[in-house]
């Protein structure tokens, strides 16, 4: 049987990502590990499997790793399969896939069951899940590694609030066939769930070519706090200063520069343009996840 090439990168997880290495190895005669450093080869390993018309490619790491990853297959047919070992595994999550248990993700690769999911363009780059132009985006930017791998996913609301309160920007949001929109920060979400335990976008599907764009008119603490409660009330996009509209393509821009950031990394500053690719990307996802017609042989 072929292998299955799986791009592990254990400088993002130190010992985890040995530990993640040792065990995935163990699991099948079949992978074969591949241990990069630099996100760049990450890419463009990749790349060159997409290239050679490989059937799958499996990743281990967290949204960012997963990102490059997928920046290498976009316009292929290369299915991706997921290990998820980052901190948050938001897009793993959106899939369903096995939480915290590797030899489940691999069962579901084995298994070969398929999803078209949509890609999404963002400047010169791409993203699956969830971007953000703003507030959030400064919380990645306030949050070291040293951090997350002392306090984990606490280091995010530490830094949200450092960063909740100060001097908010005034962002121009152009979504394609909507009037334009004002605010001091904007969340925009391919699939429906955002950090760690949020269903942010509702109505959002990752197979329906648009994008679910939520602007917040401000970004004071009470006022982050009182989206807070909107959204785990399942009501932020009708709460009190938020404007919610659906879009294929916007543009988002500003007086000065303003971080942007897609996957859980930084993507640069403003203007920035958010398009959809004609091209979706083919995902390993549990039988029940499958979207009707698909499958893969691996």
């Amino acid at each position: 049987m072929d292998k299955v090439p799986v791009i592990l990168n254990p400088s993002a997880h130190s010992e985890k990502g040995k530990n993640s290495a040792t065990e995935i190895r163990a699991m099948s005669g079949r992978i074969e590990l591949i241990e990069t450093s630099d996100i760049r080869e990450v890419k463009e390993i990749a790349r060159d499997i997409a290239r050679r018309g490989g059937p799958a490619l499996a990743v281990a790491g967290g949204d960012g790793t997963i990102n490059a990853v997928i920046s290498g297959l976009a316009g292929s047919e290369t299915s991706l399969g997921i290990f998820p070992i980052g901190t948050m595994n938001l897009f793993a999550r959106e899939l369903k896939l096995p939480k915290k248990n590797l030899h489940g993700c691999w069962q579901v690769i084995e298994a070969g069951v398929t999803r078209k999911v949509d890609l999404f363009g963002v400047n010169d780059g791409i993203f699956v899940q969830v971007a953000g132009v703003g507030m959030d985006a400064r919380i990645i930017e306030k949050t070291t590694w040293e951090s997350k791998k002392k306090y984990g996913v606490l280091s995010y609301l530490m830094s949200a609030l450092s960063v909740a309160g100060s001097e908010a920007p005034r962002l121009r949001v152009i979504p394609e066939g909507s009037e334009p929109l004002e605010g001091a920060f904007v969340l925009i979400g391919n699939g429906a769930l955002y950090g760690r335990a949020f269903k942010m976008f509702r109505n959002a599907s990752n197979d329906d070519g648009m994008l679910e764009v939520l602007v917040f008119e401000k970004q004071s603490r009470i006022d982050v706090i009182r989206y807070l409660l909107a959204v785990t009330m399942g009501r932020v996009e009708k709460a009190s200063g938020v404007s919610y509209v659906r879009a294929r393509a916007l543009r988002v821009e500003s007086d000065s520069e303003v971080p942007v950031q897609v996957d859980g990394e930084l993507a640069g500053h403003t203007p920035v343009e958010f398009f959809a690719l004609d091209h979706g990307l083919n995902v390993f996802v549990p039988a029940g996840q499958a979207s009707r017609g698909t499958g893969s042989s691996v």
